[in-house]
Order: structure tokens, then C-alpha cells, then sequence
């Protein structure tokens, strides 16, 4: 937090220090966020569509626990809900409209951007349910072996939670 005094001005009569940042409007908002959800997605799928085509091959070891190898997962994540399609795609449409109203009512540009992080990567996987031809699946393909599988959607959906989490301790100015 800032501290704010009265300073004196150039015609010696007593001012105050503001701050000048006028709050971003629900558009800017939403911009910011539809260019990072944009940018999440176009990268996921890409990922997707390069480990599809790469991966069916075989595996690819990385380094150390870290292997590229490609999974289907039919269920949310840690594999829960497995083979339940309808309602996992129920649940992400009802979790992207929450996360658009909240874009829309953030207190900053940066905590609509976090937001936008979390709703490209639901719409990321959103996708994969809808339109990828693999009964409902999403492609998975990151493998630590100590963790599920994931994908690019999946990173964003984690970093983002936890800089929103972040940015709510820290209060309204991230």
C-alpha cells in the first residue's frame, strides 16, 4: 500500500497525491481476457494436434521423470468422472459462463487476464470433448509419472488458479 501526504505545489498552496490510474472498463476487461484465452487455446491445440500426430508412434523421454506420451482421458481431472462426457461438458459450459462474468467484474486488467488463463484452458478442453474425434476425450500428453498426465489446457487451468488465488490474497490492485 501506498502512503499518500499533502505536498506542497509550485504556487505553495497544499495538494494531494492521487492516484491518476482511472479503474479499466468492462470492455479492456474482457479484451484482455479474450487475447490470453485466445493465445492459451491456439497453443493447446497446436500442442494437441502435434502430439496426436507425433506421439502415436511412440513415447518421447525428455529428461529425467518427464516423458511426452500420448493419453486419451475420458474423465476430469485425476480421472475422475471417467466415461461421463454429458456432464463434464455440462459442468464446463456452466464454469466458462462464471469465469465471463467474473472477467467482467474484475477489479484489474491483470486479474481479468488471470481469469482469461483459467477459461482458455476450459475452453481448451472444452474443445477436445466436442469437436476432437475421440468419443468425448481429452488428449493428454505431458508425463511426470508422479502426476497424471496433462496437457497445455490443464497447465494453464493450474497456473491460473493459482495466481487468482494469489491475486485475491494480495487484494484488488493485481
Amino acid at each position: 500500500m501506498q502512503e499518500r501526504w499533502p505536498v506542497a505545489t509550485l504556487t505553495g498552496e497544499a495538494g494531494v497525491v492521487t492516484d491518476r490510474r482511472e479503474p479499466p472498463t468492462g470492455i479492456r476487461k474482457v479484451v484482455a481476457a479474450v487475447m490470453v484465452v485466445l493465445a492459451v487455446v491456439l497453443i493447446d491445440q497446436l500442442a494437441k494436434w502435434w502430439a496426436v500426430d507425433r506421439l502415436a508412434t511412440g513415447s518421447i523421454h525428455v529428461i529425467g521423470t518427464l516423458d511426452l506420451e500420448l493419453a486419451l482421458n475420458t474423465g476430469s481431472a485425476f480421472s475422475l468422472f471417467t466415461g461421463q462426457t454429458a456432464l463434464l461438458i455440462l459442468v464446463a459450459v456452466v464454469l466458462v459462463v462464471a469465469l465471463l462474468a467474473m472477467v467482467w467484474r474484475a477489479p484489474t486488467l491483470g486479474r481479468a487476464a488471470i481469469i482469461g488463463l483459467i477459461l482458455g484452458g476450459a475452453l481448451g478442453n472444452l474443445s477436445d470433448r466436442i469437436f476432437r474425434g475421440h468419443h468425448g476425450a481429452v488428449v493428454d500428453f505431458v508425463a511426470l509419472h508422479f502426476w497424471p498426465t496433462f496437457n497445455v489446457a490443464d497447465a494453464s487451468i493450474v497456473v491460473g488458479c493459482l495466481l487468482l488465488l494469489v491475486s485475491l490474497v494480495r487484494g484488488p490492485q493485481v
